[in-house]
């Protein structure tokens, strides 16, 4: 349900109306925007009527939110949330880029990449110290050596990191390193993992399931959101399909589809997207038309030798090409990156 206050409702009635809210057991949301503020109420409204509000002072009106996410709907926050990371806004008329190596293998490759992406124009590095992998005798990841190896990136080339948490119990020590957690797609339903990010109030990246509908994203969406941590991004990957050409099939329709139905923002992954390096910056390209927030992409100076993911990875001048491509597109359509 979302109460929405008339346009020059007094910081005391909203105060009142969020208490009386509360005293009937719900949890309250404000949003204040620059014209009015809306109070989302949040619990089992189905034994309230919505007019039981409509008499309070301030209120305009009260309307029932049908969709099952709620804290994620435009319904409860119509206007696009901007994720600030270090001075760094995701959303709004600025498109971001995320880039570095699937895995963080070596000093010496995580160095070379970190400085090849940033001269690129890259915002973020992303790079993985903990990785879940589909065998248990793939690489798994440097685990705490990783996220130093990533902390020492940042701390010499002021590029925020974003980096993935596979486990509950590893929140905390990657929380301390990462500015930006990434929930990838095989967690995307772990619960108790997404609770566990939610209370952390860090920036999150939560990447759609395999198999997950653009409905179930945005459901798991809202168990961060339900902690207060209103600094979500969400990230479309592809999803598993019929089709074998590509690792995925990159939904593109999810990236407008999202748009309409959230207000958080939305990233692109065309690497994971697709699998081969030599289409991802012509989907990086259409993720960007279609009005996608940022990308984030894997860059790797020696592809073949990657410990993960190489097929799908960019080498450095290939990530260059690839940028100027896509801000000539973000131009076109009245963005910038």
């Amino acid at each position: 349900m979302v109460i929405v206050m008339k346009h020059h409702a007094s910081s005391e009635e909203i105060k009142y109306v969020m208490q009386h809210v509360e005293s009937l057991g719900f949890k309250t949301h404000p949003v204040y925007g620059e014209e009015r503020t809306i109070i989302g109420v949040i619990g089992d409204e189905r034994p309230v009527e919505p007019e039981v509000f409509d008499l309070l002072p301030g209120v305009e009106r009260t309307m029932r939110v049908l969709k099952p996410f709620k804290l994620a709907s435009r319904d409860f926050h119509p206007e696009d949330s901007i994720v600030q990371i270090n001075g760094i806004s995701v959303g709004g008329d600025q498109v971001i880029v995320m880039a570095g190596p699937c895995s963080v293998e070596t000093r010496e490759q995580l160095m070379e990449t970190v400085a090849a992406v940033k001269q690129a124009g890259a915002h973020v590095l992303r790079g993985g110290a903990f990785k879940p992998r589909t065998s248990p005798y793939a690489f798994q990841g440097l685990g705490l050596k990783g996220l130093e190896l990533l902390r020492e990136a940042r701390d010499e080339y002021h590029l925020p990191i974003i980096t993935e948490v596979v486990s509950p119990t590893d929140v905390t020590l990657v929380a301390q390193y990462a500015d930006i957690l990434q929930i990838g797609a095989r967690n995307m339903q772990n619960f108790a993992l997404l609770h566990a990010v939610g209370e952390t109030q860090k920036p999150v990246l939560l990447k759609r399931g395999l198999m997950s509908t653009v409905e179930e994203l945005l459901m798991a969406a809202e168990y961060i959101l339900s902690h207060g941590n209103q600094r979500v991004m969400l990230c479309e990957r592809g999803i598993r399909t019929f089709e074998t050409v590509t690792r995925n099939t990159f939904d593109i329709n999810a990236i407008p589809a999202l748009k309409s139905l959230t207000h958080l923002p939305v990233i692109a992954d065309p690497s994971h997207g697709t699998g081969k390096w030599e289409y991802v910056t012509p989907i990086a390209r259409a993720a960007v038309a279609a009005g996608a927030d940022g990308l984030i992409i894997e860059v790797h100076p020696d592809p073949a030798s990657a410990l993960s993911d190489g097929a799908q990875s960019l080498k450095p001048e290939k990530f260059a090409a690839m940028v100027d491509e896509v801000r000539r597109i973000a131009q076109a359509i009245g963005r910038k990156l």
